[in-house]
């Protein structure tokens, strides 16, 4: 595998300033329009404390999230994806029901150099490890309806689509698809 002189590791809580640096990188992507809700105008905007809270909430030994971080060779982050503990009897970001202790996969980005060497595959693999051993059910992703690149790899992976639908309030006429990959399926 290409990957293999890349690091795969959760971040530190004192490294806010490169998760931050990452995130911001992630949303000046041609398709951050359709990866992420946030955009870069609202993210720069956000003062240093919002970040290190953010850090520190998935920083490794956290148990509610975990930022995963692919470091390249030479130090540079150059991948990453979070996952989100959301616990049964809870209430998602939507507002629909959490039925049963389920991990959540967001932020998902790999810089653009970067991408087809099985860092995706690495970065995911890594997560679910993480979302297995926090005794999650199963693993979920919300994916844009029109963001085809993305579900093709999360299909790869073994995710697979739900049914539901998750209209964007922000934005009238378009709609997110839940994906997931239950612990029992996983081979």
């Amino acid at each position: 595998m290409a990957c293999m002189n890349y690091k795969v590791r959760s971040i530190q809580a004192d490294e806010w300033p490169r998760a931050k640096a990452l995130r911001l990188a992630s949303l000046q992507d041609p398709v951050a329009h359709l990866a992420f809700l946030e955009t870069y105008e609202q993210a720069i905007a956000r003062p240093d404390s919002f970040w290190q809270e953010r850090a520190a909430g998935a920083a490794e030994g956290a148990s509610g999230a975990q930022q995963i971080i692919a470091e390249g060779p030479d130090g540079e982050w150059v991948g990453t994806l979070v996952v989100l503990v959301e616990e049964a009897g809870s209430t998602d970001w939507a507002g629909f029901p959490v039925e049963r202790k389920q991990g959540h996969v967001v932020g998902v980005f790999v810089r653009p150099e970067c991408r087809g060497i099985g860092l995706t595959e690495v970065l995911f693999d890594a997560g679910l490890e993480w979302a297995w051993a926090q005794g999650v059910e199963r693993v979920r992703l919300i994916v844009h309806e029109e963001n085809g690149r993305a579900q093709r790899f999360y299909r790869k992976v073994g995710f697979a689509p739900t049914g539901v639908t998750v209209p964007l309030q922000e934005r009238p006429g378009e709609s997110e698809l839940e994906f997931a990959l239950v612990r029992d399926e996983v081979g």
